[in-house]
């Protein structure tokens, strides 16, 4: 049986569970198929090669004697090994070769002083590229992972619970090798309840990252300061409506008169207050999220608001409260999902994918749509991707009074 969650309050006791959590995050956010900050190894079979080829030429050789001569070709072994394996190795390989040419008792083909000279060469040659290749990962390794850090801390990775509310969410940036794009969301407790946004950035890939960070920033902020929903929409409307005016003004002093921004976004906040059973949703011209429940899903009747970074004031925007029955999800996600194609143009059902694919855990639920999404699309998704659960837990309810000959009072 699993234990209760750590109090949130003892931050070096609950150190293990966040690595964890953020590890678990991590997993998940990238495709469970590739690692894209990863440096790929080299396959089995190439660490191999070497040892297969030294072998059968050595075997060969020693069958057809002099009347072919093989001995030539143990000379490509040290760059051979040089492109999977350390110096060490390499100098390794490049000493056996040498053995194998030049010890009279075994002496293979009928090698001049002149082919061990030039043999010697190449294998010190292959231990230097062999050094040269393992110092390039190392650097890349560190770079990456810098780079990992970097993106996560833009974007952190989802908790399995923020508050009364359990969350499971799925990430795919659309550009090979990152793990932020142009979609973005969270999920934070505040003193009006938790609040989650989803939303999507104008653009893609690492030219959206600028965006994805100020809105986070003014989301957190907002889910502090503003005692409504709608009041956190145009909070976010604003700080996308200065960085476009920035952006306006930078092309100015570059000499571009008529620079004109296309700096926007569209994005669905959600809020669940302390001790309810409802949700309010406002919508800035995001698609509007999915009911789930236990005979399937339905699409949310959400009045769209116009997107934001256009200079909307807060009451622009319209909120929509839904009750909440026990067992019931919502389902957020960008247009990513929505607009992927299967290869006759057919976008993809989510609405009956949805209920068909539903479970009763929110982290297969995530996997298992996922899967069925990149089967549709025969694996050909080209834009960012992001899917969120939110199933929050019935709200306490107070002991019911004894009376005094046993019933309820």
């Amino acid at each position: 049986m699993q234990g209760p969650e750590p109090d949130n309050t003892s931050r070096g006791e609950n150190r293990p569970w966040r690595v964890a959590v953020a590890a678990r995050a991590v997993l998940r956010r990238q495709d469970r198929t590739e690692d894209p900050l990863r440096v790929a190894r080299p396959s089995r079979w190439l660490r191999w090669l070497p040892v297969y080829l030294l072998f059968a030429l050595a075997v060969v050789q020693a069958i057809v004697g002099n009347r072919f001569e093989l001995g030539f070709l143990i000379g490509a072994i040290p760059p051979l090994a040089a492109l999977t394996y350390k110096a060490v190795g390499t100098a390794v390989f490049g000493g056996i070769v040498l053995v194998l040419l030049w010890v009279p008792a075994i002496r293979l083909g009928r090698a001049g002083d002149s082919d061990l000279v030039t043999v010697a060469f190449v294998a010190v040659l292959s231990v230097v590229i062999a050094w040269a290749r393992r110092r390039r990962d190392e650097q890349l390794v560190t770079v990456r992972t810098v780079a990992q850090a970097a993106q996560f801390a833009v974007l952190p990775p989802l908790p399995p619970r923020v508050g009364p509310v359990r969350c499971a969410g799925l990430y795919r940036a659309a550009q090979h090798g990152t793990l932020v794009g142009g979609d973005l969301f969270d999920v934070r407790e505040g003193p009006y309840g938790v609040r989650a946004l989803v939303g999507d950035v104008q653009g893609h890939g690492l030219q959206a990252v600028g965006t994805v960070a100020a809105l986070l920033g003014a989301f957190r902020e907002a889910v502090l300061d503003q005692e409504r929903l709608t009041g956190v929409a145009g909070q976010l409307d604003r700080r996308l409506s200065v960085d476009a005016e920035d952006v306006i003004a930078a092309g100015r002093v570059e000499g571009e008169t008529d620079a004109v921004s296309e700096l926007f976004a569209t994005v669905v906040l959600l809020e669940f207050p302390p001790g309810s059973t409802e949700v309010r949703i406002v919508s800035c011209g995001h698609p509007p999220p999915l009911l789930l429940h236990t005979g399937g899903a339905r699409e949310l009747p959400v009045i769209a608001g116009p997107p934001l970074g256009l200079g909307v004031p807060s009451e622009g925007y319209r909120t929509l409260t839904v009750p909440l029955r026990t067992g019931e999800w919502l389902f957020a996600y960008t247009d990513g999902v929505t607009e992927t194609r299967d290869r006759t143009g057919t976008f993809y059902p989510l609405t009956e994918r949805a209920a068909r694919l539903r479970t009763d855990d929110p982290i297969a639920f995530t996997d298992t749509l996922w899967d069925n999404l990149r089967d549709y699309a025969r694996g050909d998704i080209t834009d960012d991707v992001a899917m969120l659960v939110f199933a929050p837990d019935p709200p306490d309810l107070p002991d019911p009074v004894v009376g005094p000959e046993g019933g309820a009072a």
